[in-house]
């Protein structure tokens, strides 16, 4: 399938991170990686790939046919800004019943108003021998509607703008005579799927639109989610035009949960997820502590994030030397306070790529003015002490329910990351 057909797919099967996952670990079987449990031991042989998924974050890596001397590591993460269900959600009003919702990360409030929003999410139930079990769903058949306040009930919104409360003005409404002793969440759940009884859940509404290729030639690609789902599928491909392992290189990538939260949790960039990996992987190859230290500074990891790119409609909110433009290459982000990891010697290594393989690219930093926001790459570095350089695709409409990318742009960022890991074959 062609890398944007794949990526369109990817988007509307992945509305969470935990389907994020689900769908990373069936592209990458497809490509001779073999499945293995973070709670079980694990038989290794050199050169052969692997993946190990832990909630909604999972790893990918190629082992070397000899020694271990390196290692190239691409990072990204699987959540987006969102809002989520809350444990005990109905709220009846007069003849309707709406579900209590609580923001995730930094969304654009204004975005998920006045559109059709569906769940999605994992679910934990009893099956009828008394067993929990996990289920992910998605439910887009019967949709939810936070609506707008008319503008002649709030004549001075038109003058101050729109004041959303996240308590109060952000609640959907689900659905009109509900029967206040049934749950909805469970009646909408039995409707999927049989189970005797609902013990807890993570459900987020999640915008219904289907990703659309926009544009006079086609050459965007509008959806919900491209942060981060580009830069993940952009690190999956790579990994999956991996032919064969490295003698002497670890190739690996690393897509993480909770980016948006601040990453730390049990599976986000700041947890153990990596180490584990990387000291299972160091006894296999029998590394004592230098030997592993040596290789962590011999190693480069790219965290690949969206850009904020030119908005048309507030250049001035850039710095006029940096303007990431839609179709003109990936960017290479920098921060004098690091908010983004890269440093002068992480940036030579990525534009001598591009500039030996003729991939275009940009370079951003914000305005002076402006404070810059972040990624997983500073917190990788900080945590493991390897060189990290934060990149990736131009983007409009950040942190909406509908954001924008250059389908070329995609194209480009999964053709460096490939070249990035075959660097070490």
């Amino acid at each position: 399938m062609h890398i944007l057909e794949d990526f369109h797919a990817f988007l509307g099967s992945a509305p969470t991170s935990w389907h994020a996952v689900r769908e990373i670990g069936s592209r990458l079987a497809l490509c001779d990686y073999i499945p293995l449990e973070v709670d079980e031991k694990w038989e290794l042989k050199r050169g052969k790939k692997y993946f190990v998924a832990h909630g909604g974050s999972i790893a990918a890596f190629a082992l070397p046919k000899s020694a271990l001397q390196k290692a190239l590591l691409i990072g990204a993460h699987t959540d987006s800004p969102a809002l989520k269900i809350k444990p005990q959600p109905e709220i009846h009003k007069e003849n309707m019943t709406l579900l209590g919702v609580e923001v995730y990360g930094g969304p654009i409030l204004p975005s998920w108003l006045s559109r059709d929003l569906g769940i999605a999410g994992r679910v934990f139930v009893l099956n009828a021998k008394q067993q929990i079990e996990e289920h992910l769903i998605f439910i887009d058949d019967t949709p939810l509607f936070i609506p707008f306040l008319a503008p002649h009930l709030d004549r001075e919104s038109g003058e101050k703008g729109l004041l959303l409360n996240k308590q109060d003005h952000m609640i959907p409404l689900a659905t009109l005579k509900q029967n206040e002793n049934q749950k909805l969440i469970e009646s909408m759940l039995h409707c999927h799927f049989s189970f005797h009884t609902l013990l807890s859940f993570d459900l987020f509404l999640v915008p219904l639109e289907e990703p659309r290729f926009i544009g006079n030639s086609s050459e965007m690609i509008a959806s919900y989610r491209l942060d981060n789902l580009a830069s993940v599928h952009a690190g999956v491909t790579a990994l999956g035009n991996l032919s064969e392992a490295s003698e002497h290189t670890l190739q690996m990538g690393l897509f993480w949960d909770h980016e948006e939260i601040g990453s730390q949790t049990a599976v986000g960039a700041e947890s153990p997820f990596f180490s584990d990996i990387f000291d299972r992987i160091s006894h296999f190859y029998s590394l004592d502590p230098e030997e592993k230290a040596i290789v962590k500074n011999r190693s480069l990891c790219l965290s690949v994030d969206v850009a904020h790119a030119l908005n048309p409609n507030y250049e001035k909110k850039y710095d006029p030397q940096h303007l990431p433009l839609l179709g003109k290459g990936v960017v290479i982000k920098s921060h004098a306070g690091q908010r983004y990891a890269s440093s002068a010697a992480g940036t030579a290594q990525v534009i001598h790529l591009c500039q030996q393989q003729n991939i275009p690219y940009q370079q951003y930093v914000s305005r002076s003015d402006i404070p810059s926001g972040s990624t997983i790459g500073p917190v990788f570095a900080g945590a493991t002490g390897i060189e990290t350089v934060d990149i990736g695709s131009a983007q409009l409409a950040m942190h909406a329910t509908r954001e924008l990318i250059s389908c070329q742009d995609h194209l480009d960022l999964a053709t460096l990351l490939t070249h990035f890991l075959e660097e070490g074959e």
